[in-house]
């Protein structure tokens, strides 16, 4: 994790605060697949267009090992404060998911702040598994066996999506939360300790955050930050993927204990020593390879294979 700080300070490329939305997102897509594993292969990969409520249509993509069997399906939510990040940055995770865990992984790009603040990013994420939910066995899916993940700003969303789906009485057989953003407020103590110097700034979640939300009154929004979530009983049962030097480890621990204390079966791992971002750097770091491992595993349980 040292050697990757390191190279990132010789590149010396300009901070995401920096620069505006369309430049931020070139440079993040520029350098999304530089440290990641060697992209799978895989049987199945097919483009989708999925109906939001306001008419759009939101690209996504279906990646599968194989084509015959009725897989188990999760929708997958990328990270990227809501503001930059996509299908294509995210790939390579959602073919290492698919190939490991044997299932079917439907990516979505919900669509991105500012040009779309909060909710659209939440409202599209939960119009598509809705939509999944209701279609996808005509896609040849087991939409009895479904999942929702997401990594950061995704598991976010992936969060509260998780509780909508409770609402509505729609059965998840897993939520899987990587390093997820559940806080009102950025005010932890690994929100402090780790502001600086590791992959996620202080200032870059600032950033993030003040082209998302509409105005200071979202914060207090469940559906932005989760750990506001009135009742958290009935929610599928959860898998944490977190990393310790991460400014969320610790609103990340406070959300898996919250669903703990309201009965929600939930498995947790902290990955020593690695930052924000290090399930996209297996490339390098054996940590993300094994989170690569440990996610797949959850799926397979929770899915019953």
């Amino acid at each position: 994790m040292a050697g990757v700080l390191r190279g990132l300070a010789r590149a010396a490329r300009p901070a995401l605060h920096t620069l505006t939305p369309r430049q931020a997102r070139a440079a993040y897509a520029a350098g999304s697949d530089v440290l990641e594993v060697d992209k799978p292969a895989l049987a199945r990969v097919q483009p989708l267009a999925l109906p939001a409520r306001d008419g759009a249509g939101l690209p996504a993509t279906l990646f599968a090992p194989r084509t015959a069997a009725r897989l188990p399906v999760l929708l997958y939510l990328h990270g990227g404060g809501f503001t930059i990040g996509s299908v294509q940055t995210h790939e390579v995770l959602c073919r290492t998911l698919a190939q490991q865990a044997d299932c079917a992984v439907l990516a979505l790009d919900y669509r991105l702040a500012p040009e779309h603040k909060f909710p659209t990013a939440l409202n599209d994420a939960w119009d598509a598994l809705q939509w999944l939910a209701s279609h996808g066995a005509g896609l040849g899916l087991d939409t009895q066996r479904l999942a929702i993940g997401g990594d950061s700003a995704g598991g976010t969303l992936a969060a509260v999506c998780a509780a909508l789906a409770r609402d509505a009485g729609l059965a998840l057989a897993l939520q899987m939360l990587i390093y997820p953003g559940t806080s009102a407020h950025q005010d932890s103590a690994s929100q402090q300790r780790y502001a600086h110097g590791l992959v996620l700034e202080r200032l870059a979640i600032d950033w993030f955050f003040g082209h998302y939300l509409r105005s200071p009154a979202d914060r207090e929004d469940w559906r932005f930050a989760p750990l506001l979530l009135p009742d958290a009983q009935g929610l599928a049962p959860a898998h944490f993927c977190l990393a310790e030097l991460d400014p969320m480890v610790d609103e990340g621990i406070e959300y898996a204990d919250l669903l703990r204390m309201a009965g929600v079966p939930v498995s947790l791992e902290i990955y020593k020593g690695v930052t924000h971002e290090f399930i996209k750097m297996g490339r390098t770091l054996p940590e993300a390879r094994q989170a690569h491992a440990d996610l797949a595993q959850a799926l397979r349980l929770a899915f019953g294979a």
